[in-house]
């Protein structure tokens, strides 16, 4: 066991996507799931899931002996008029993260009807122009400094399926023009596959300023059919695309070596996006992805 890296989970992988969503399960059911399946951590959610009123929280993850690892602005970063949402829930976030001692941030361009079709092919993705892409990158930045500098968190961004920050060369020109102090990267695993590129490889390049992993898996036949058909990524959700880890196409054994072999320090979150109301057991998925992890030597 790798002393300097802790596993936890996410509400994600309840199901828990929108704070709103009627079918979510009660915020206190994930935490005592995640705990039972042998977690020391757990994310926020979409803010507003978890109560955030701090003693109330504080004292539900010292019941169920969690920590609070940190939260995700899962919003449209590339929609100007929607720019005081972005905000709003990026103030919301900072704010409880900073009441419960969590130090990530994790920016997430969401989905875009712009680029629903296209998840895995890049080849065919719909590009910004050059004076959108700029206000894009410029919305991130003001976000990422607000993180960094007004809360004193470690903010990283989070490339996502059908968003305008999905695909590799999206993510690395973000990365050259935002300050690296001011961003780092929270990598995950398995939308850098369901995107159509190599994790380990963009692992192996950008190792000093990853601050963050996020754990998935990618079903590849899940995946191939998901591409194919121009599937929705909540549908290829439903479908299993992100399937236990140790079962799907990412080598987490490399990305085991290349996190210990890079000194990484910090927390590594399991994220096995589902629906809701699916077929999927979470707390049986959460006791596996535990259990293959341990047995790869986290």
């Amino acid at each position: 066991m790798n002393m300097n890296i802790r596993i936890g989970n996410a509400p994600c992988s309840w199901g828990v996507e929108f704070a709103d969503d009627p079918r979510n399960p009660a915020w206190r059911s994930v935490l005592q799931d995640c705990a039972a399946a042998g977690y020391k951590g757990i994310e926020l959610g979409p803010v507003g899931f978890m109560p955030e009123d701090p003693t109330v929280l504080k004292d539900a993850l010292e019941e169920f002996d969690l920590e609070l690892i940190g939260g995700v602005v899962f919003r449209a970063f590339h929609d100007p008029s929607v720019w005081e949402d972005v905000l709003d829930g990026a103030t919301r976030t900072c704010k409880a993260l900073v009441a419960h001692g969590a130090q990530n941030l994790v920016l997430i361009d969401s989905i875009s009807p712009r680029r629903a079709a296209t998840a895995g092919r890049s080849s065919e993705a719909e590009q910004m122009d050059r004076a959108e892409w700029m206000a894009f990158v410029d919305r991130i930045r003001t976000v990422a400094k607000m993180g960094t500098e007004d809360y004193g968190l470690t903010v990283g961004i989070h490339a996502h399926a059908a968003g305008f920050i999905d695909f590799e060369p999206e993510l690395e020109r973000l990365l050259e023009e935002v300050d690296e102090e001011v961003l780092k990267i929270c990598f995950d695993t398995g939308h850098h596959s369901y995107a159509g590129f190599d994790p380990v490889g963009f692992m192996q390049r950008n190792m000093d300023r990853i601050s963050y992993m996020h754990f998935k898996d990618i079903d590849p036949t899940v995946k191939a059919d998901a591409i194919v058909k121009r599937t929705g990524f909540y549908d290829a959700c439903a479908q299993g695309i992100f399937c236990n880890l140790g079962e799907g196409d990412v080598d987490f054994p490399a990305v085991r070596q290349l996190l210990s072999d890079g000194g990484f320090k910090g927390w590594c979150t399991v994220e096995q996006d589902c629906d809701p109301q699916g077929n999927t057991s979470p707390i049986s998925d959460a006791e596996a992805n535990h259990h293959y992890l341990t047995s790869i030597g986290f």
